[in-house]
């Protein structure tokens, strides 16, 4: 088959991640289909064209309306058998055959004015063309790739998509993400960020579906009976840091900001326990990468998430504050709790592979291109 990868986001994160996990393992899996990985302009010099392999430019942004019109033109050029879009946002007039992996339906359960820059109008039109284009992602495609069962549900109930049309295609860590676990020079990030133990430690952005004002407020209550304790947050620059840091200057927290794979391998390596309290979670890459680096878990009760860490991590009602600042209090006291959970984690992350998942998507694509 003639295979085009909508790779347009392979140096972001989150999807970005996806993309590349998927692209360089298919490359070891697949030598017989002919694949075309579409980049933006910035990310053509870095990506090596070889053997079956061909890279081509899309200089179309994300989200925009030469995405929705210009992008079908050069897809068609190509008369593909199949194209993966790896993401929601398929282009309304692209009439070929397609799959689609959707990560996640946040943007449709947390509409909610604060989560957006936009004025009201602006927010009304794109909420609606947001709708328009999902819908037709879930319609249109041959088969949905989703990471969790919690997706897979969401989509049969809210959409009425046929359960035969679904594959769940589980993410998992990123290899060099495991490389750096013995290279890393945990002192050296330490300082830089001024960080001194014991702290607990968050990493992900600041959308409000991600409860980041709840886990401060959890940790305010944890510092008045532990004076010493500090919260490390990290995640990408934006709007909603920004606005959190503004309303949250409180002794203890630390913002990291953007942190390098290097530097979030040594803060996952030294922290008393990673706290995920998001409301909702596609899939919950966080919760893995900890567990491989031998970092205890806790973790919202929600979406996911249970699905994700199993019996590897103590477990909170995102809603209930006293309930996180028990189960948060519980890890740092216990020590004999922690080294359970670290071992219990280092056995459930052997359960995910990226290997494991581009396998799965390259038999979607098989049956895709048959039908």
């Amino acid at each position: 088959m003639k295979i085009g990868i909508d790779a347009r986001f392979l140096n972001e994160s989150g999807v970005g991640r996806y993309l590349r996990n998927l692209i360089s393992n298919l490359q070891v899996l697949d030598k017989e289909n002919e694949y075309f990985i579409f980049l933006l302009p910035k990310d053509l010099d870095n990506f090596k064209q070889a053997g079956n392999f061909n890279k081509s430019e899309a200089n179309f942004k994300w989200y925009g309306f030469a995405e929705q019109f210009q992008l079908p033109k050069l897809l068609k050029k190509h008369r593909f058998d199949l194209v993966h879009f790896p993401h929601f946002n398929v282009p309304i007039f692209y009439s070929g055959k397609f799959v689609v992996t959707i990560h996640d339906l946040i943007h449709q359960h947390h509409q909610m004015k604060r989560a957006t820059t936009l004025n009201p109008f602006t927010f009304k039109i794109k909420q609606f063309g947001y709708k328009r284009v999902f819908k037709n992602a879930v319609t249109k495609s041959c088969k949905i790739l989703v990471p969790s069962n919690s997706v897979r549900e969401l989509l049969i109930n809210e959409w009425r998509v046929d359960s035969e049309k679904i594959v769940v295609t589980p993410e998992a860590v990123d290899e060099r993400i495991i490389s750096l676990k013995s290279k890393v020079k945990s002192k050296k990030v330490l300082d830089k960020f001024d960080i001194k133990p014991p702290y607990t430690f968050y990493v992900g952005n600041a959308h409000p579906h991600k409860n980041v004002e709840g886990l401060i407020t959890a940790f305010l209550k944890l510092r008045e009976t532990n004076p010493d304790l500090k919260l490390i947050l990290a995640g990408g620059d934006s709007y909603f840091w920004q606005r959190i840091k503004k309303d949250q200057q409180e002794k203890g927290i630390i913002y990291a900001g953007f942190v390098t794979d290097e530097e979030l391998v040594a803060l996952y390596k030294n922290a008393e326990c990673l706290i995920i309290p998001s409301f909702e979670e596609g899939f919950g890459l966080p919760v893995l990468e900890a567990m491989a680096l031998g970092c205890p878990v806790v973790t919202s009760n929600t979406a996911s998430l249970p699905e994700v860490a199993g019996k590897a991590a103590i477990y909170f009602d995102p809603n209930k504050i006293d309930d996180m600042v028990n189960k948060i209090s519980q890890v740092l006291k216990n020590v004999n709790l922690r080294k359970k959970l670290i071992e219990k984690g280092k056995n459930r992350v052997k359960l995910f592979s990226w290997k494991k998942m581009a396998g799965q998507t390259l038999e979607v694509y098989t049956k895709c291109g048959l039908q």
